[in-house]
């Protein structure tokens, strides 16, 4: 039997979540607790990795069992043996063709930046962080070339993996409320730090030492180190993901919002 969980999590308290030999990944706990319900181990797979302090508002996951035990126990129960930092939202059995990474058609993360000159103290680890005011109005403008199918690599980091960096974004934006500024981006897949990345270019255009056509000269260069600095991950979020409704999964993907 196959079951698809929903979880969410706060980044500041693992390593990221693939497994580490220190078991401080979120998989770690997760197959931990998991483990501990279903009485034997088990290996999750999830939509999307996280780096270390990122945070998930919506991460589905997928593992196989034999055990039978009700819905409150692949949620209570699995929570009960979780860290504070890591919650189960909802349990739901799949097929065996379902599977959380493959299966996904598009992914969404929001970044959310604090602008102003005191460093955050409330939302420590919550947001990420910029001291000189940017102007929305450029971002908005250089975000929007982002959306279409482009090669990323002016964004992609030294060690990303992925077999190409060719991307679909559907959306880019960039909005504000008060002092907070919140990136959106949805895709059919990303690459490894390609939204920190992404907001580290915005920033720089934000602050008027790029233009907002730069966004589009850094696609067609083609080359990480034309790029910006990779932003912090502090303020990142992993909203969830998309898959087809013949699965029958609750809603896959959160808005993100700090109240």
């Amino acid at each position: 039997m196959r079951l698809a969980l929903g979880v969410e999590y706060a980044g500041t308290a693992f390593c990221g979540f693939q497994t580490q030999p220190a078991r401080c990944g979120v998989q770690d706990a997760l197959e931990d607790a998991i483990a501990r319900i279903a009485g034997h181990a088990v290996s999750v797979v999830a939509s999307g990795r996280t780096d270390a302090g990122v945070h998930a508002a919506s991460q589905v996951i997928h593992f196989d069992t034999e055990a039978l035990r009700p819905e409150t126990a692949w949620i209570r129960g699995v929570n009960s043996h979780l860290p504070p930092s890591a919650a189960v939202l909802w349990s739901q059995a799949v097929g065996d063709d379902f599977h959380a990474r493959f299966a996904a058609t598009a992914r969404h993360y929001t970044y959310l930046l604090e602008n102003r000159p005191q460093r955050p103290g409330l939302l420590a680890g919550r947001v990420g962080w910029y001291h000189q005011p940017l102007d929305i109005e450029a971002m908005q403008a250089a975000a929007a070339a982002l959306v279409g199918t482009h090669d990323f690599t002016s964004f992609r980091a030294a060690e990303c993996q992925a077999r190409t960096p060719v991307r679909t974004m559907t959306k880019a934006t960039v909005t504000c409320g008060g002092s907070l500024v919140r990136f959106d981006f949805s895709a059919n897949a990303f690459l490894h730090h390609m939204v920190r990345n992404l907001v580290g270019a915005l920033v720089a255009v934000g602050t008027a030492r790029m233009p907002p056509t730069w966004i589009g000269e850094l696609l067609a260069a083609r080359d990480r180190t034309q790029g910006a600095a990779t932003f912090a991950p502090d303020g990142l979020y992993f909203a969830g993901a998309d898959y087809d409704v013949r699965f029958g999964l609750p809603a896959t993907v959160r808005h993100v919002e700090i109240v």
